[in-house]
């Protein structure tokens, strides 16, 4: 049996195995994948792996021996479902691997926004705290959480693991999702009118896509933060750049972008606070290790004939 990963580096930078899917065949491994060379590798595939090489209609169509694609990641957005329905292709996602770490992620760009970690240590590292200084300065304002309210959307398990930090922070967590109750609860207007940040922790699909625009963020407080770890296209960017230099918006701490890697036309690039890391939330190795473990499952319970974490 054929196994090919197609984009092995966006998951493993050589600190981890593949020894575990060798064990259930032929496996050839790649750092990344051109589109152009993507049906070419997977033409003989029993079995494909991908974290965020475009596996479309017609790759899909091409690729005849294929049986089990395992996307290397919880978004499979890359994989055209319908398409592997019709060639009755199993697709299995890894559901859940870095929760925490994500959450961690998420409170870490809120944390730089509020205290400016960054700016003041950058500056005492180019000498601005020697002497004759004062014995303290500050280059931006510093910005106390406690009593302030955080408003999460989508509260599965990350929503709900970065409210219970925020809770220990002495935030006031408010939360829309619309498969969870509680006294917490509230309506998606509610969350943009009364949260002093806002925090997405949602899926994109029809509905939450550019959630974030003109119209939402007119209905925010003055002065709102925005973070989002989940995915980039929740969110115009325009609109948000917009916020920020009219001062409506705070401040923003992304982890993702619409367009990955980021297009030189973006209109968050140069956005003063507006802080953007390239989409490493769930780069931890326990993370990633854990990732792994669990497409290793995927593929032994599907060889077994009862697959799990399918979403085709």
């Amino acid at each position: 049996m054929k196994i090919v990963i197609l984009d092995a580096k966006a998951v493993n930078g050589g600190d981890l195995s593949w020894e575990e899917f060798e064990k259930y065949g032929c496996v050839e491994v790649y750092d990344s994948t051109p589109g152009d060379l993507t049906s070419k590798r997977i033409a003989n595939a029993d079995i494909v792996y991908t974290n965020k090489t475009v596996l479309d209609r017609n790759i899909i169509l091409q690729a005849e021996n294929l049986k089990f694609i395992g996307v290397l990641a919880t978004g499979y957005n890359v994989v055209d479902i319908n398409a592997a329905k019709e060639k009755n292709i199993v697709v299995s996602n890894i559901p859940t691997y870095g929760t925490m770490a994500v959450a961690q992620a998420a409170i870490a760009l809120l944390l730089e926004i509020t205290n400016r970690v960054g700016l003041h240590s950058d500056a005492v590292s180019k000498g601005a705290w020697l002497e004759p200084a004062p014995w303290c300065f500050t280059l931006a304002p510093i910005l106390q959480l406690e009593g302030k309210t955080m408003g999460i959307i989508g509260y599965g398990r990350i929503g709900k693991a970065t409210g219970r930090i925020a809770q220990a922070l002495g935030l006031n967590v408010i939360a829309y999702s619309p498969s969870a109750q509680g006294d917490n609860i509230v309506s998606l207007d509610e969350i943009y009118r009364l949260s002093d940040i806002i925090m997405l922790h949602c899926p994109q699909n029809e509905k939450t896509y550019k959630m974030i625009n003109d119209g939402t963020i007119a209905k925010m407080k003055d002065g709102v933060i925005i973070v989002n770890n989940s995915r980039g296209g929740l969110i115009d960017e325009s609109a948000l750049r917009r916020g920020l230099d009219s001062n409506k918006i705070y401040a923003a701490g992304l982890d993702v972008v619409d367009s990955e890697p980021m297009k030189k036309h973006n209109p968050l690039l140069g956005a003063e606070r507006c802080f953007i890391t390239p989409h490493i939330s769930w780069q931890p190795y326990e993370c990633r290790k854990k990732l792994m473990d669990i497409a290793v499952d995927n593929l032994k319970a599907f060889l077994q004939g009862s697959p799990q974490n399918v979403v085709s």
